[in-house]
């Protein structure tokens, strides 16, 4: 390979700069989901029912990571999935501390006047079992995309916070498709799903493994949409209780996009990445994000 091809694909020790890695995996990621979603669609409907879509995304992340961590001579556990008791207990804390979040801003909310609840009829344990299969499907599939080779490969060229200013950015301009993603929504939406990124980000980083930020986003979504009633990014969501919305601005209670639209969403998400960017943590992440 001539020198200047070298210069642009190798690193100082000849393997492939990890900008390029980035780029491959979710090329990668793309190209297996194209190849697993027509064996998805030939499943029975009742499967299909059981098995949310968003596994086979999963599974698409989890198969091109392990491709390109075959290259580098590291196991698919290096990306912090580790099944072990350990992982177990930080899946657990981050589910109870995502639903802590949800709860703390919607008790803002609610005695800042702007709603009440009412007793959603029909609405009984089982279906707050399939939510949850859901949105922990939802939160695998995301967290594998966004915290898991890419984000990695991408802290050790760009260091960990240049990797979480671009993946917080990345993040939120995915979700302006979503939805009721206009006017003073859109804006009070981008500042706190940038800022969830952060906190995931964070969840990682302090840990080194997966099983935190997968908790946190599972709690939060399942408490957001199932359990409160809220949307969830925009999406309409039936939960165990219905908000009743008092007339108040829609910063104030994030209107039918959900609490992530909101004042104080942004204020309880903000103090949360401000938390964990001051706790220090475990050394598994901070190792891994800063090699370069």
């Amino acid at each position: 390979m001539p020198a200047y091809l070298r210069k642009i694909f190798l690193g100082a020790e000849g393997d492939l700069r990890n900008g390029w890695k980035v780029l491959g995996y979710f090329l990668l990621v793309a190209a297996v989901g194209q190849l697993l979603s027509p064996l998805y669609r030939l499943l029975p409907l009742h499967l299909r029912a059981a098995l949310p879509g968003q596994w086979v995304g999963a599974l698409a992340c989890l198969a091109a990571a392990w491709c390109f961590l075959r290259t580098e001579g590291a196991p698919l556990s290096a990306l912090g999935l580790r099944f072990n008791g350990r992982f177990l207990g930080h899946l657990v804390l981050g589910t109870l501390g995502g639903c802590a979040l949800i709860v703390t801003t919607a008790g803002l909310v609610w005695f800042l006047g702007g709603l009440h609840w009412t007793r959603t009829p029909g609405v009984g344990l089982d279906t707050l079992a399939r939510a949850g299969w859901l949105f922990l499907a939802i939160a695998a599939f995301e967290e594998l995309l966004f915290r898991g080779y890419a984000f990695q490969r991408a802290a050790r060229g760009l260091g960990f916070t240049g990797t979480q200013a671009a993946f917080a950015l990345l993040f939120a301009l995915l979700h302006w498709g979503n939805p009721g993603m206009t006017g003073a929504i859109k804006a009070w939406a981008t500042v706190n799903i940038a800022l969830a990124a952060l906190l995931l980000g964070f969840c990682w980083r302090r840990t080194g493994s997966l099983a935190l930020p997968i908790g946190v986003h599972l709690g939060w979504n399942w408490t957001q949409g199932s359990l409160l009633g809220f949307g969830v990014s925009g999406t309409a969501s039936q939960g165990w209780w219905t908000p009743a919305f008092h007339g108040r601005p829609e910063w104030l209670t994030g209107g039918a996009f959900g609490l992530e639209a909101s004042l104080p969403g942004v204020l309880v998400c903000g103090t949360a990445v401000l938390g964990l960017w001051a706790w220090k943590g475990a050394t598994g992440g901070a190792s891994t994000a800063s090699e370069s």
